[in-house]
């Protein structure tokens, strides 16, 4: 089946901030609840474990409970965020994920700063772009053939940097399309994944912005996968931010798609 005929679950206009306190997207699998208690509490004990690893180290992969009730979770912070800013993220995602999917054995939530998950299927070290969530401005850029040239060279670079050993998935930088307008962006794949699965799944991200209609040609677009990220703008986003322009852009038009792929 080919993507076109997966697309399009849900679409809708919206305004956003830059960085908002609710989630990005969630993910409830209705095809794999919650069969026992026991399960539902392997869930409960495991996410605390989530929310302390990540706190410690940005990031951790790790399960709890044994044979068929055992649950794998996974937790990761954007690379660039602060610790307090980590902290604050992972702990509202590990509470909202229970209440946004209290029946589910499969749950992920994706938030500008970090992003949760667990299933009781072990999907360590596997690239899983089954279902994302897509962002993009509603505004085309006025020269596409220049921009899509800088952007193109700009995520080759960035997706290189990310599966360097040392670099933890992430890769992200800058270049200047004007003396008055730069373009930033940012890659992270989740840190269970080898170089190649990284580099994969980068790939497949990135093949969204030429999606007809949806990223290609827009002037900030993002594209979050249970085990990637990849996202560009007109306006610094990630930290560090270029102190002439933080404040600029604070609140853009979006159009959100969910998308499924069985």
């Amino acid at each position: 089946m080919g993507f076109l005929s997966h697309l399009l679950i849900l679409l809708l206009l919206c305004t956003i901030s830059a960085e908002s306190a609710d989630p990005s997207g969630v993910f409830c699998n209705t095809n794999a609840n919650i069969s026992n208690n026991q399960i539902s509490s392997n869930i409960d004990r495991l996410l605390p474990q989530l929310v302390q690893g990540t706190i410690l180290n940005g990031y951790i992969a790790t399960s709890f409970g044994k044979a068929e009730n055992q649950v794998y979770g996974l937790a990761q912070c954007r690379a660039d965020v602060t610790g307090n800013d980590c902290k604050t993220c992972i702990e509202s995602a590990a509470t909202e994920i229970r209440k946004r999917c209290p029946k589910q054995a499969d749950a992920r939530i994706w938030y500008d700063y970090c992003f949760l998950r667990y299933d009781i299927k072990n999907f360590f070290g596997e690239v899983d772009t089954s279902y994302g969530i897509f962002y993009a401005n509603v505004q085309n850029v006025t020269d596409p053939d220049t921009f899509n040239k800088e952007l193109g060279a700009l995520i080759d670079q960035i997706s290189s940097e990310a599966v360097v050993p040392g670099n933890k998935g992430n890769g992200r930088g800058k270049t200047k399309l004007t003396p008055f307008l730069t373009l930033y962006a940012l890659v992270q794949c989740t840190r269970d994944l080898s170089q190649l699965p990284c580099k994969q799944c980068l790939a497949i991200a990135v093949d969204t912005f030429n999606f007809p209609n949806f990223c290609n040609n827009k002037k900030g677009c993002r594209v979050l996968y249970s085990s990637c990220y990849v996202r560009y703008e007109l306006y610094p986003f990630y930290f560090p931010l270029d102190s002439q322009d933080e404040s600029a852009n604070s609140s853009l038009a979006y159009y959100v798609s969910a998308v499924s792929k069985p």
